[in-house]
């Protein structure tokens, strides 16, 4: 909103008979305005608007002047009406024409004064507050209720609630202890513009406009710090999108102001986050990488490599981590030898039970680090892209530019698409890893055909990321003469591997939003058997869906062929590439 005007201290008169209009109020302004008439442009999925300050002022506007030219009344009392009925102008007409009363009553609006006095010139009266007694035309104030203070008094109440009390300021009500009479913006604005207290009005005009954004259900507030645009969402039907980008940079999805994260649907990212901040993570650590003191029953881990621990103080057992038993007298123990019952098969049994869940727990925090780490790494890596996309732009395309003399900036976009498709990859990748933790473990055709998909699309971003990254560095480097023909090479390369890994991820969130429903859908690499490999360079045993080694990244040597066309990995038991649908010239395919 704009700022309130003020008057002069000779001026100082009860602010039930302040100038409204010095709200500066555009009476024009309708409430159905579109917002896009003022607003930034759709996204090309044409579902959200980013709204500035000056924009959302505006749409609140527009709900005070309807008020106040519907119901009659000033727009300083329309502004004491709307927050207490959160904004919402069809509730607050319904129940002013059913109950006028019932409404002032419950908002503090009151329609005459409790108190009144004769104005006379001369007149003094005491501050209900400090009791200092002072001339009623020129330093006393009221609110609609008539009781009396001085400006001081009002200064410094008024204040103290807008900085302690924050939102709360917008339901102040008179100091009187007695008395139920709201205080309105124009009083406020008054009291504090007068004293000098620019940056307490200033408070209370952003809890005012804040107020306005939180009630609307399409409309939030960016949550990156110091952002002070908000973005109105609309559902336009079907399958939606909550991405979006704001003007500050900052691209978030707007249902649960958490970062992008398709594929994965809101609740799935709020229990991942939560886990990634759960004690319990500690509590299983120490379950698996543990052993309790035999006698205190506290837990303790085996830092050093002798079988002999002493537990801490007040404790001090001697014990042998291995079978748990005691070292008498220091002389050590002797459990290398079997012995029937020494080891506790029996499931009825403390140990065993204890044992049991030390093994799965180790199970559950290997699959759960597995996944995390992915994750995180991902997210490092997207971090990573970004500096690195603000470097190509800034330095990289300018040297390109002076290398290759007879081109123009627009010859490089192919550049900046790429850098695009990897940061938006990289992010999908990343989520798709805590998509993957959640899924039931005994889905094995789902769990099967997901692995591949992300298989294939990681593998595809590997590959373009290397080009990107290190392909391009030779030609920052290079003469005109020598980079130009191989300069072309590399371009159509790059514009392949960004269409390419751009169709991979197009499937892969399609498939996972989708819930995996039907795997025929995706290819027979849904139906071909899973088995699992080692790799020949390195030796590790990766599942059977891994299109390349988990430690080594070398190419699954069997059960795939590689498509000539999109350089897609497909099952053996296909002659036609899932993908684009082209046929294994070594099959015979047509």
């Amino acid at each position: 909103m704009d700022d309130m005007h003020h008057e002069s201290d000779d001026g100082y008169e009860s602010a039930e008979s302040g100038d409204e209009e010095a709200m500066n109020y555009d009476d024009d302004l309708l409430v159905d305005d579109k917002v896009d008439d003022f607003g930034q442009s759709r996204s090309p999925q044409e579902n959200y608007i980013v709204l500035e300050e000056e924009e959302i002022a505006k749409l609140q506007d527009n709900y005070i002047a309807e008020v106040s030219t519907v119901l009659s009344i000033s727009k300083f009392d329309a502004c004491l009406l709307l927050p207490h009925f959160h904004w919402r102008v069809d509730e607050l007409k319904d129940e002013w024409f059913a109950n006028e009363d019932k409404v002032r009553e419950k908002v503090g609006l009151l329609k005459k004064p409790i108190v009144e006095h004769n104005a006379r010139a001369n007149l003094r009266i005491p501050c209900g507050i400090c009791f200092e007694e002072y001339n009623y035309d020129r330093c006393i104030l009221s609110a609609s209720c008539g009781h009396p203070f001085c400006r001081d008094c009002w200064a410094g109440y008024i204040s103290t609630t807008i900085c302690d009390g924050g939102p709360a300021c917008l339901r102040l009500r008179c100091p009187e202890s007695s008395c139920s009479a709201a205080v309105g913006p124009d009083l406020i604005q008054k009291v504090l513009l007068n004293s000098n207290r620019e940056a307490e009005h200033g408070k209370y005009k952003t809890y005012l406009l804040r107020s306005y954004v939180e009630d609307q259900r399409k409309i939030k507030w960016c949550p990156a710090p110091d952002c002070n645009c908000a973005i109105q969402f609309d559902t336009l039907g079907g399958m939606v999108s909550y991405d979006v980008s704001c003007l500050c940079s900052h691209s978030y999805c707007w249902n649960c102001t958490e970062e992008n994260h398709r594929p994965v649907d809101c609740e799935t990212v709020g229990k991942w986050i939560l886990k990634n901040k759960d004690d319990s993570q500690n509590a299983q650590w120490i379950l698996v990488n543990s052993k309790p003191c035999p006698q205190c029953k506290r837990p303790i881990e085996k830092n050093q490599g002798c079988n002999h621990l002493t537990c801490s103080a007040p404790c001090g057992y001697q014990f042998c981590w291995l079978c748990l038993g005691p070292h008498k007298n220091y002389r050590g123990c002797y459990c290398n030898s079997y012995r029937p019952g020494s080891v506790d098969n029996n499931p009825g049994t403390s140990r065993y039970m204890n044992e049991t869940a030390r093994k799965r727990a180790k199970k559950y925090l290997e699959r759960y680090i597995h996944h995390y780490e992915r994750w995180e790494n991902n997210g490092r890596s997207k971090g990573k892209a970004i500096e690195d996309f603000d470097k190509v732009k800034t330095e990289h395309i300018k040297q390109l530019g002076e290398i290759h003399v007879n081109t123009k900036e627009h010859d490089y976009d192919f550049i900046i698409e790429a850098w695009q498709q990897i940061i938006e990859c990289r992010q999908v990748l990343r989520w798709t890893y805590a998509y993957g933790y959640y899924m039931p473990q005994d889905a094995y055709a789902k769990k099967h055909l997901f692995e591949c998909l992300q298989g294939h699309a990681e593998f595809s971003l590997e590959r373009l990321h290397n080009c990107a990254e290190s392909e391009l560095q030779q030609f920052l480097v290079l003469s005109p003469s020598a980079a130009s023909e191989t300069f072309k090479e590399f371009k159509t390369k790059l514009v392949g591997l960004t269409k390419v890994t751009g169709t991979y991820f197009k499937r892969l969130v399609t498939a996972l939003e989708e819930g995996l429903p039907e795997t025929s859908r995706y290819g027979a690499g849904a139906a071909y058997e899973e088995t699992d490999w080692t790799c020949d360079q390195c030796t590790y045993i990766n599942v059977g869906s891994a299109v390349i080694c988990a430690a080594c990244s070398e190419q699954n040597p069997q059960g795939y062929w590689s498509c000539d066309r999109c350089t897609i990995f497909n099952p053996v038991t296909t002659t036609r590439c899932w993908m684009c649908d082209d046929a294994d010239a070594d099959k015979g395919g047509e």
